[in-house]
């Protein structure tokens, strides 16, 4: 849990919503919270009040607040996490494409502290598509890598790395103690690698992704697709990750 929300919970300034003719209920709850945040009483990464809390706050019933509260993550100034409650938006984390790309290099830059969770590592087929990036046969061994990548403790990343088993061999291990990618694939005997081609595309989650990266599922997934190749030129990974928006901008540059 982050320091804000350990802070005892700011109160809304506001008292009970006025009947006002042609303003909606549920538009001046939105009103009043987004001066709030605009004030510093909810500051970036704060966590709103409940339902429950607004309702009793501002003498509504819990669906004029949610109403307030869905157009509000609609324009941008919250998010939804599911099963922790509503927050303020941070500023959005730019996502710099280099010829190196590095995790927690591209997390460090933003002043906040990388980190991850693997989800699964595991020696699998390759299917059709990731045989065709990787430039091997289809069912030909790969080492899969399913990590969830963290800003501070804010999940910003949900990533597939697939790496050619028999021409990286050793790397299962190596992942399984190293620190990071860029470690493993050294102890493997890859020193350097660059990105070739990054492919970005935009989608729904799924329930999966939505509960691990803590988004709605009504808001939508930069997906990238990445193929890195070693100094040779030898292809060293492909990988499929998935970010979510707002929290997470890819940028491109010359």
């Amino acid at each position: 849990m982050d320091d804000i929300a350990m802070k005892p919970r700011a109160e809304p300034t506001n008292g009970p919503v006025l009947r006002q003719e042609g303003v909606a209920l549920w538009r001046q709850i939105a009103d009043h919270l987004q001066h709030d945040i605009g004030n510093g009483t909810y500051p970036p990464g704060a966590r709103l009040p409940t339902e429950a809390e607004l309702s009793k706050h501002f003498r509504v019933n819990r669906h004029t607040v949610r109403r307030a509260l869905e157009e509000m993550s609609r324009g941008g100034l919250v998010r939804v996490e599911q099963g922790r409650g509503t927050f303020v938006a941070e500023d959005v984390l730019e996502y710099a494409v280099e010829a190196r790309t590095r995790f927690s290099e591209w997390i460090r830059r933003h002043n906040k502290e990388p980190s991850g969770r693997a989800i699964q590592l595991k020696e699998t087929a390759a299917d059709s598509q990731v045989a065709a990036a990787l430039g091997i046969r289809p069912g030909s061994r790969v080492v899969l890598l399913q990590r969830l990548g963290f800003a501070d403790d804010r999940p910003v990343s949900l990533a597939y790395h697939y790496f050619p088993a028999t021409r990286l061999r050793g790397l299962l291990d190596a992942l399984r103690t190293a620190p990071s990618i860029t470690e493993a694939l050294k102890a493997v005997g890859v020193s350097d690698y660059l990105r070739q081609v990054t492919r970005v595309t935009a989608r729904l989650p799924n329930a999966e992704e939505a509960e691990l990266l803590r988004t709605p599922r009504n808001r939508p997934l930069l997906i990238t697709e990445n193929v890195n190749v070693d100094r040779a030129g030898n292809v060293v990974e492909f990988g499929i990750s998935s970010y979510p928006t707002p929290r997470v901008q890819i940028v491109f540059e010359p």
